[in-house]
């Protein structure tokens, strides 16, 4: 059975379509391949699109909507959180100059004209770190995430298992840190004598380290090469 939601709702339908108690609930972080290379959608610099980068074709918040109503500071503010984009300011202020931007063309333009040519990265386009703060923005990703992870916790039945896939460093930060205090019985401050949080570990934590893909997964998927696997089981009530 295949059931459209959010991460956000994964305990309703869960408890709706049956599947709760869960023995493990796998999270695949990452877009779909079909979204990337479909230009209609606009999630990449590629080929040419419109400026939507919407997750769910239903929702409201659109990238255009971001790039030519919001003032520098917020588009600033954007590209800094979640793209960790060095040159937020610069593109920002191209980007509004340059209004408005219509297709994927024109922003990766901006991003272009912004950064100077000689501080390009060389792993990846110029445009690849204000495209994903975009998509990021658009669909509140990180706040699905941390919802979603809560919402498995409470639908795992004990002993079962939690699986996360991440594709950068902010969706894998929040996973680690989640891991990390539900793992532990006491989170108060390491300088406070007494526990008074009583809070009490749910999580036993299964992957210590990454589980990255190996060279022979991302010769034959090139598109897993910045994925990183944890693990985590419910201990018993």
């Amino acid at each position: 059975m295949v059931v459209h939601g959010r991460f956000s709702e994964l305990g309703e339908l869960a408890a709706k379509n049956g599947f709760s108690p869960a023995d493990l609930i796998l999270f695949d972080f990452g877009l779909s391949s079909t979204q990337i290379d479909d230009p209609s959608r606009g999630f990449s610099f590629r080929a040419d699109g419109p400026l939507d980068m919407r997750m769910d074709p239903d929702a409201k918040l659109t990238a255009a909507q971001i790039v030519n109503d919001d003032d520098v500071a917020e588009i600033e503010r954007i590209l800094q959180k979640y793209g960790e984009e060095r040159w937020a300011r610069r593109i920002a202020q191209f980007i509004v100059a340059r209004r408005p931007l219509r297709s994927t063309r024109d922003l990766a333009q901006a991003v272009e004209a912004a950064v100077p040519r000689r501080a390009w990265p060389r792993d990846i386009h110029v445009a690849t770190r204000t495209f994903q703060a975009l998509r990021i923005a658009v669909n509140d990703e990180l706040g699905e995430i941390e919802t979603g992870l809560r919402a498995a916790l409470s639908t795992l039945k004990p002993g079962g298992r939690m699986a996360t896939i991440s594709f950068h460093s902010l969706e894998d930060r929040l996973v680690k840190s989640f891991f990390n205090v539900e793992s532990k019985d006491c989170i108060c401050p390491p300088q406070q004598p007494v526990c008074t949080c009583g809070h009490r570990a749910s999580l036993r934590i299964v992957t210590r380290h990454l589980v990255r893909p190996s060279d022979e997964e991302v010769a034959a998927n090139p598109r897993a090469r910045s994925a990183r696997l944890r693990v985590a089981e419910k201990l018993p009530i």
